[in-house]
């Protein structure tokens, strides 16, 4: 069974248009285990119900932030060694550097293409 087959994703976005483009370029890749989350709330429901491989968040959400998702992944032991990108409009070195010193993988910078996307998941969890 390759990777593909196997790898389990949580994309979450309060916008239903970027979750539904970015799942769209998911399967396009191959990967068909995708879930969808509209809040870090939902998405640590989510997490706690059917873990994933790996998280890709955008930063700027309502409530609760990607960053403040990845803080309560990473202080949570069972979810600790879930992979996490943070897609944002904002990659600003101060951002990038906070996730960073909280585990994050990896960062896409919004707009993005597919192949950017490929290549951003692929750092994290090797080739498709």
């Amino acid at each position: 069974m390759s990777l593909r087959d196997k790898l389990r994703l949580l994309v979450v976005d309060d916008m239903s248009t970027s979750r539904g483009l970015i799942v769209q370029a998911l399967e396009g890749f191959g990967l068909a285990h995708v879930e969808t989350a509209e809040s870090g709330e939902e998405a640590l429901t989510v997490l706690q119900r059917a873990p994933v491989h790996l998280v890709l968040s955008d930063y700027n959400m309502p409530g609760m932030s990607g960053l403040d998702l990845l803080a309560r992944v990473r202080a949570t032991p069972a979810m600790r060694a879930i992979g996490f990108i943070l897609i944002t409009g904002r990659a600003d070195r101060d951002l990038i550097a906070k996730g960073k010193s909280l585990g994050l993988n990896n960062y896409l910078a919004k707009p993005f293409a597919a192949q950017d996307l490929r290549a951003c998941l692929e750092a994290v969890v090797g080739r498709l």
